[in-house]
């Protein structure tokens, strides 16, 4: 058989475009693929939700791929060992209920385990603005990172979701995107955001579980995200809350996806 250079080209054309074609309406897009948006787009995927991830860079993984300051080792707690089983990640006590894990192995079986559960991951993309109808979030505006980068010109494209995850981290990127066009009514207390704080990792461990949540409606934030949103301080190299917090916020999402879906079944009941 000889290998035909268009046929390659087309495979990767049609292949690619029937993803972005079936992603243009899903019920969860998550913008910000490190470990709790990847944790999310599984545990949605495997309830069965249409679920569209969208990381800015080429690779997903977010910081957890360097460990600590490039030594590629993570650390968790004892009450993220049931999540580390649940994606097949080795771990290994240290001390004190302290446990690591190697940083790799623990992206790529994230990445894999939310691609097997249904998600579509989609990386080199952008979100750079939201569509908003009129006080709620219903999707996300995309371009290319390397248009945002470079400046280009370039008109983006829109997708339509019943919730969006803000798991872009440090940035809160989306939530930065809401306040500057509703200033003042971010469920916060004070309607803005409360910013990260320094470094003090047993209380963000707690914080990043507390504050994951709806941000605005239609508009949820997980991992650091969540820090960045409702306050409190970073927590370094230990990625327990990060993942817990992507599980906790995929089961409200579900929660909330079953009541809407109630809720319209007895409307078409009534009629």
């Amino acid at each position: 058989m000889e290998i035909d250079e268009r046929i390659i080209s087309q495979a990767i054309i049609e292949r690619y475009f029937e993803k972005l074609r079936n992603s243009l309406d899903v019920d969860v897009a998550i913008v910000g693929g490190g470990p709790a948006g990847l944790v999310a787009a599984h545990d949605l995927a495997r309830a069965g939700r249409s679920v569209a991830l969208y990381e800015r860079k080429l690779g997903p993984g977010g910081g957890m791929w360097g460990g600590g300051m490039l030594f590629n080792e993570i650390v968790l707690q004892d009450a993220a060992l049931p999540l580390l089983d649940d994606f097949g990640i080795r771990h290994r006590p240290f001390s004190d209920g302290h446990h690591t894990a190697d940083s790799v192995e623990a992206v790529a079986a994230l990445a894999c385990k939310a691609i097997h559960a249904g998600a579509t991951i989609f990386n080199g993309i952008t979100a750079e603005d939201v569509l908003m109808r009129p006080n709620r979030v219903m999707g996300v505006v995309l371009n290319w990172t390397p248009v945002e980068m470079t400046g280009m010109h370039v008109d983006p494209l829109a997708v339509h979701a019943s919730c969006v995850i803000d798991a872009t981290g440090h940035d809160a990127t989306v939530v930065n995107l809401v306040r500057k066009k509703v200033p003042g009514q971010l469920l916060t207390p004070s309607g803005n955001l409360e910013g990260e704080q320094s470094m003090w990792a047993d209380r963000a461990e707690t914080l990043t579980l507390e504050n994951t949540r709806e941000a605005f409606p239609g508009l949820y934030v997980t991992g650091m995200s969540a820090i960045a949103t409702f306050g409190g301080p970073r927590m370094g190299p230990i990625f327990g809350g990060m993942l817990m917090s992507g599980r906790k916020v995929a089961e409200m999402i579900l929660q909330t996806l079953t009541s809407r879906e109630k809720v319209r079944c007895q409307e078409n009941g009534a009629t």
